[in-house]
């Protein structure tokens, strides 16, 4: 026997009482920018960090309720240094983005690409735990090639080009 489908007749009350949608959340959007100096902007002021500056931007263009990015950055710091101040700091995520920026200074201090490698998956692995689990909410920017740069002047710029690559 085919099933049937009961319908209330117009004027009776429904049959199922839904929950009202809940309001549209009012909280900021959270961002840690984890990295070094390329994170925390050697020598420019707070305004022209680039985490500050990709929030300005996002608000000019459309993209409201971000709040001031956390930063965890120093200048100098390798990976074993930013692990170490995630451990001391403890950031309490969940954050809405994540980004990481982090290891032209194991390459400029000389540490081993295998070493990095390994320390970095750490750091990848960490950052999307405290982006709530969810990997497209942590973005990361690759080391910029400094041997373009007049920091590198005097420096065996095909070396650091190569061992860039490399990291």
């Amino acid at each position: 026997k085919p099933a049937s489908v009961v319908m209330p007749p117009p004027s009776s009350p429904p049959l199922i009482s839904l929950p009202p949608s809940p309001p549209p959340s009012t909280s900021e959007k959270k961002w840690l920018a984890l990295g070094d100096s390329y994170t925390i902007g050697q020598g420019v002021p707070p305004a022209e960090r680039y985490p500050v500056q990709t929030r300005d931007w996002l608000i000019t263009n459309g993209i409201t309720g971000m709040a001031e990015p956390q930063i965890i950055a120093t200048t100098g710091w390798t990976t074993n240094n930013l692990q170490n101040a995630i451990t001391s700091q403890n950031p309490k995520g969940p954050y809405d983005i994540v980004s990481l920026l982090i290891g032209v200074n194991d390459q400029y201090q000389g540490f081993d690409a295998a070493g990095y490698e390994t320390r970095f998956r750490q750091l990848l692995e960490k950052s999307i735990s405290l982006a709530n689990n969810l990997p497209a909410h942590v973005f990361v920017l690759s080391i910029p090639d400094y041997s373009v740069t007049p920091f590198a002047s005097g420096s065996n710029v095909d070396r650091i080009r190569k061992e860039i690559d490399q990291f």
